[in-house]
């Protein structure tokens, strides 16, 4: 992977973590357009970079952070079901992360549905913040999001609207929600499928030499690369996530539905005619 390729998929993620558009879609996308050779490293950077992402939520919203222990428990119970899911269905979900067909239905299926959300949830919110039984079904609508091409911001907002919640206070816990969501999948990834450590018996019980052994397979260029990824994910979803709150605020979910079922359908085309996106 180029350095060009890596800013250009950095970009991507940064636009598209916190909109309701399918970051992981997009990434695929970028990658097949690019002709990106779907390598560990290259699987590990586009997981890797949403660091970058989670940073741009601890700077924009670090007072938030300094709140009550109740917030934290919040966080808590809408991170478990992600946690669950993910372990027991992580072979299901790393089968569908290569499919470009499961990411273009998804796009058009979920498009559909933001077309509507405005309507559906258009009354007076009823809460500022979710309670801790909220959060939790808000938790469990993220899961949806673990097939590629959902939208983990888009599921996870969308719960939060049934739930009663205003748009504004929706989207800035589906932001807060994605820092241990994001941390727990990209450290994963990074442990399991890059270095090939075993969590129990390397990481858990300090098996230095295993993990130095681990992190000597990184070389200079990918540490380059992944930081370079990392900084300009930072700074793309920082004025991603400032756009994002002004426009759904003003505007709801229906141009993103637009978008979405435009890019599901001109891909869906593309494979029609036999043209090769697989990554």
């Amino acid at each position: 992977m180029s350095f060009w390729h890596a800013i250009i998929l950095a970009i991507v993620e940064g636009l598209t973590e916190f909109l309701p558009v399918s970051s992981t879609g997009h990434m695929i996308i970028a990658s097949s357009l690019m002709g990106i050779t779907a390598s560990e490293f290259t699987k590990m950077f586009t997981v890797n970079i949403q660091f970058g992402a989670i940073l741009s939520v601890l700077v924009l919203y670090w007072k938030r952070f300094f709140q009550s222990l109740d917030f934290y428990k919040k966080l808590l119970f809408a991170f478990i079901p992600a946690v669950v899911v993910g372990f027991l269905l992580n072979d299901v979900i790393d089968a569908m992360l290569e499919s470009v067909v499961t990411v273009a239905i998804s796009l058009v299926l979920g498009g559909v549905v933001l077309l509507f959300v405005d309507k559906w949830f258009n009354n007076d919110p009823m809460h500022s913040t979710p309670s801790a039984k909220q959060a939790f079904i808000i938790g469990i609508a993220q899961c949806i999001a673990m097939i590629p091409g959902v939208s983990r911001s888009a599921a996870s907002i969308i719960g939060g609207l049934a739930q009663g919640i205003s748009r504004k206070a929706a989207a800035e816990f589906s932001f807060f929600l994605a820092i241990p969501t994001m941390l727990a999948a990209a450290s994963y990834k990074f442990i399991t499928d890059f270095l090939h450590l075993d969590i129990k018996d390397d990481i858990l019980k300090m098996n230095t030499y295993k993990i130095q052994s681990s992190l000597n397979h990184l070389s200079a260029h990918d540490v380059q690369t992944l930081l370079l990824g990392n900084l300009v994910a930072f700074i793309v979803a920082m004025l991603a996530i400032k756009f994002f709150i002004n426009f759904l605020t003003k505007y709801g979910f229906r141009v993103f539905g637009i978008y979405r079922i435009i890019v599901g359908a001109l891909l869906l085309l593309l494979l029609l005619f036999g043209v090769d996106l697989s990554v």
